[in-house]
Formats: structure tokens, C-alpha cells, sequence
């Protein structure tokens, strides 16, 4: 697998083993994302035929001002790669499950400066304690994926 699209320089791998299959470490700063849900427990791996680097793609539903769309992610963290919808750098997002339209649940006490974070669970059980935590705003990278309530890793973007 190949590292070159993972932003290393700001990426955080703690060396926390996952605790589950959920969530994968490859050569020691590669996360990738094998499963994931939205707030009533659909599937949001996967459900597209996007990949990155052979990998299923994350996809949601993202809602901003009269625009609406789906975007795949790449499942590996630190990754910027997306396809689908495309917005301004900055733009506020509302984030929604592409199977239910429902918003992805808030994380409370993570968001600062007009930013906010959102869940995405690795388990069909729904925990904050193993979840993806997204922000809402287009192009602003920073997230973190917890695992049994352990940090695997986390990204901040100090380039903004």
C-alpha cells in the first residue's frame, strides 16, 4: 500500500492497537477505516464503488446552503483525497447519513472557532467511545479516530 497521499507531517498514530476489526493500522502510520455507520446504524463503507488505493470509500450525504451531494472519502486517515460533491474551502456543512438523510450525531465539547464535529461510529452499536470524529467544514482536516474509548490517531492540519 502506498503512504504517498497520507499527510504524515500532521498525523498522530498513538501505537494504540484497535480493538476490533473496525479500525486497521498498516506499517505503523497507515489507519484505515474498514467499517463505519451513521446515527441509526446504516452501513457507510462501502455503499458506493469508489475506492482509494483498493480500500471502500466513506461516503455521506453533505448539505450546504441550496447545494446538497454525496462525497466519498478515503478511508485512510490523514487522506484528503474525496470525490463527489465539491465546495469552497471553509464552507459550513451539514453532515447526514446518505441511506436515513438523518445529520450525523454531534460530538459534544470538541468544536471550537465555528467548528464543529460529528460522529461516525465503527460499530453498528453506535458508542462516541469507538467512533470517527469529523469536522463540519469543507476542507478542514482535523479528525480523530477513538477505539474502546482509546485515541488511534489523530489529524491536525497545521497548514490552515
Amino acid at each position: 500500500m502506498s503512504k504517498q497521499n497520507v499527510d504524515t507531517e500532521n498525523l498522530t498514530v498513538t501505537g494504540t492497537e484497535p480493538a476490533s476489526e473496525m479500525v486497521s493500522v498498516r506499517d505503523g502510520v497507515v489507519v484505515v477505516i474498514n467499517q463505519a455507520y451513521g446515527p441509526t446504524g446504516e452501513k457507510l463503507v462501502g455503499i458506493s464503488n469508489v475506492t482509494f488505493d483498493g480500500f471502500p470509500a466513506v461516503s455521506l450525504l453533505v448539505r450546504a446552503g441550496d447545494q446538497e451531494g454525496l462525497v466519498h472519502l478515503s478511508p485512510i486517515h490523514g487522506d484528503r483525497r474525496k470525490e463527489g460533491l465539491a465546495l469552497p474551502a471553509g464552507t459550513k456543512c451539514e453532515l447526514l447519513c446518505p441511506v436515513s438523510k438523518q445529520p450525523l450525531d454531534k460530538v459534544e465539547g470538541l468544536g471550537t472557532g465555528g467548528v464543529d464535529y460529528f460522529a461516525l461510529y465503527l460499530s453498528a452499536a453506535r458508542s462516541m467511545s469507538s467512533a470517527v470524529y469529523l469536522s463540519d467544514v469543507w476542507d478542514h482536516y482535523e479528525s480523530r479516530v477513538m477505539d474502546n474509548d482509546e485515541l488511534i490517531s489523530q489529524w491536525v492540519d497545521s497548514a490552515e
